[in-house]
């Protein structure tokens, strides 16, 4: 299985991020090989490569061989309790680091899609950008910078590509949760939330992934990735609403009402997450010729009609 442009290498395959990619891969003349855990769930017209439990040892030489490049998306990819710093580290760090020894000298290039959460937290008062210094504030984002450095160090030619949180159809945890709120026919009261977050549409990661996989250069280092402008959350819900034909229907409440009742939920975390700002300046990225695909506003706008 050869495509145009060689064959690419893409694990996470099976997941929200992983189908968006493969497809975008195909589109750009690439062929896809899907290292996934269960055959029955590779993306169509990609070729299964099946892999077990990615903390074990992985026989990943057997999946390489007319491999051209490297797309790693698998691991824990979300923050939460419940997951221990050690399985962070087996997963997102140590697994890594084994699939680019083994792909070392074999591949021309290694993608590792790491996270904004390797250099910041869920929010930050001052725009984030490339050259600012990591500053991870929980166990997953501390295991995606540890693998980040692992590749610095092996001098492959890679690029960590830092996503903020991506959305698009088939979206789960709380852009999903956002896009259910949404649905709901009742007024928001999200409308007195002036923080900004930068947002990126699963197209526009796809396609930045294609980007970095076409320079002719040698790349190394962490690359932010990011739609081109950040939204409020009273936006968000405005364009979701838009795509579903309504109105936006978001009304003002004090955000200190707000977050009371969110901590007489237990759910004041989601304030931070999503009502928080957390803006990014993509620079490394844009300076290589890259540009979204699509704006914030027109792919909220599309994940609304889509239903989720």
């Amino acid at each position: 299985m050869t495509g145009a442009r060689g064959t690419v290498l893409l694990t996470g395959a099976s997941g929200f991020v992983g189908r968006h990619v493969a497809a975008g891969l195909r589109e750009a003349g690439y062929a896809v090989r899907a290292a996934v855990r269960d055959a029955g769930r590779v993306p169509p017209g990609s070729e299964p490569f099946v892999i077990g439990d990615l903390a074990g040892p992985v026989d990943w030489a057997s999946g390489l061989g007319g491999v051209d490049a490297i797309v790693h998306g698998a691991g824990i990819a979300h923050v939460g309790p419940g997951v221990a710093e050690a399985r962070y580290q087996a997963v997102n760090t140590d697994a890594t680091l084994a699939l680019a020894d083994a792909a070392a000298g074999r591949v021309r290039r290694f993608v590792f899609l790491s996270s904004v959460r390797a250099q910041s937290g869920a929010s930050a008062t001052a725009t984030v950008r490339d050259d600012d210094s990591p500053a991870p504030v929980d166990p997953y984002g501390r295991s995606k910078l540890a693998a980040e450095r692992g590749l610095a160090k092996r001098g492959i030619d890679h690029v960590s590509l830092r996503p903020v949180l991506v959305y698009g159809r088939g979206v789960a945890g709380n852009m999903g949760a956002l896009v259910r709120l949404a649905r709901l026919p009742l007024p928001l009261p999200f409308g007195g939330l002036g923080a900004r977050r930068s947002l990126l549409a699963v197209e526009n990661l796809a396609d930045a992934i294609v980007h970095v996989l076409a320079q002719p250069g040698p790349l190394s280092g962490a690359m932010l990735v990011a739609d081109a402008a950040p939204v409020s959350l009273a936006e968000i819900i405005a364009a979701l609403r838009a795509g579903m034909g309504r109105r936006p229907g978001v009304i003002d409440i004090d955000e200190r009402w707000i977050a009371k009742l969110l901590r007489l939920a237990g759910r004041q975390a989601v304030l931070e997450r999503l009502a928080g700002s957390l803006v990014v300046e993509p620079g490394r990225l844009t300076a290589l010729g890259w540009r979204p695909l699509l704006t914030t506003p027109e792919g909220l706008r599309r994940l609304g009609a889509a239903g989720g």
